[in-house]
């Protein structure tokens, strides 16, 4: 998933085709997927304007990857129509489906492993990592204003990849769109279903870029030898 024009990052360029180590943040997010032996499919989705003339970097990933197929597909309105976009470029044989944040470089391969397992057994999978800070709730009418105070205990903070049975994951879009809801992200609406939902344990090194800090971290993790 790397249809945003990273509005908050600023800057003009896109932040997915910002270079970390002088590798675009894209291509790292992709290159621990295309590698990987039991995944055959890879769809990007890409703004809109993109598609056509995707960046140059991505020509690597679209000659020959062995019996990894890649396209790329055009992100739309909101991330659950980039998600359908690219879900209908997938091949009928695929039956478990993936779904990571282009933004997000330096995934690890036991995460990945582990989020296609539970996909394999009929679950749902999400990385993630236990919230460890004090968590404060602010007042609706008065933002600075703390309007208690959350426990941590039993709470974890949502990564990707995401991993469902291919099945599951268009049904909860489906389902989403009856109703008209949205969510952040793709378990949500997949345990809306009931589906049960398993929390892979994961590093905050994968984190999102979001802002020029991110950016920051992310090269000081790339020059220790993150990829």
């Amino acid at each position: 998933m790397a249809g945003g024009q990273g509005v908050r990052f600023g800057g003009g360029i896109p932040k997915q085709y910002r270079p970390v180590g002088g590798v675009p943040i894209v291509l790292r997010a992709l290159r621990p997927f295309t590698s990987h032996p039991e995944v055959t499919q890879v769809v990007l989705v890409l703004p809109p304007s993109d598609v056509a003339q995707p960046p140059d970097f991505l020509a690597e990933l679209r000659s020959v990857r062995g019996s990894v197929a890649f396209s790329i597909a055009p992100g739309g309105g909101h991330r659950g129509d980039s998600v359908r976009n690219g879900l209908a470029q997938l091949g009928e044989s695929c039956a478990v489906v993936l779904v990571h944040d282009g933004a997000r470089p330096f995934v690890d391969r036991d995460v990945i492993d582990t989020v296609i397992m539970y996909a394999r057994q009929g679950q749902g999978a999400v990385a993630a990592v236990p919230v460890s800070d004090t968590l404060k709730e602010a007042s609706r009418h008065e933002p600075s204003r703390v309007l208690r105070t959350r426990p941590r205990a039993r709470l974890w903070r949502a990564q990707t990849p995401q991993g469902f049975p291919r099945t599951t994951l268009e049904q909860a879009y489906q389902r989403a769109a009856r109703l008209g809801r949205r969510a952040s992200d793709d378990a949500a609406l997949v345990e809306a279903m009931g589906v049960p939902v398993r929390l892979v344990p994961d590093s905050s090194r994968n984190f999102k870029i979001t802002t020029a800090e991110d950016l920051e971290l992310a090269e000081l993790l790339a020059a220790g030898g993150r990829g």
